[in-house]
């Protein structure tokens, strides 16, 4: 495997500009805690700041932008499994849609004495 100059010198300028984002996502992230977002918007910031951290991350370190095939497959099972596990809770009561809900009356003639 034989690369010339360029080629590593343009490898190593990337890694190093992801390493400066990563740095300013880390920097924003530290930024957002001390704002004091409301809970949902502070939640919603910080995973956008972490799915961009870690695509970055995998992306380029980990030389998964390479492995298309792979990732997508890999994706694609997990949103199978995701549908499949939401799914469970509505498979659960499926045998009662339809069944009238029928309440007992309480002992004692329908009011209780204290």
């Amino acid at each position: 495997m034989h690369s010339d100059s360029s080629d590593i010198r343009k490898s190593v300028r990337k890694y190093f500009m992801i390493g400066a984002v990563l740095y300013a996502f880390t920097v924003i992230t530290v930024a957002a805690n001390q704002v004091q977002l409301a809970l949902p918007f502070a939640v919603t910031v910080a995973l956008i700041i972490a799915v961009s951290k870690g695509s970055m991350v995998a992306s380029v370190f980990m030389h998964l932008s390479h492995e298309k095939r792979w990732v997508y497959g890999a994706l694609l099972l997990t949103v199978a499994f995701f549908l499949v596990l939401m799914a469970v809770p509505i498979f659960t009561t499926m045998d009662t849609i339809g069944t009238p809900i029928v309440r007992e009356a309480p002992a004692g003639g329908g009011h209780e004495g204290h």
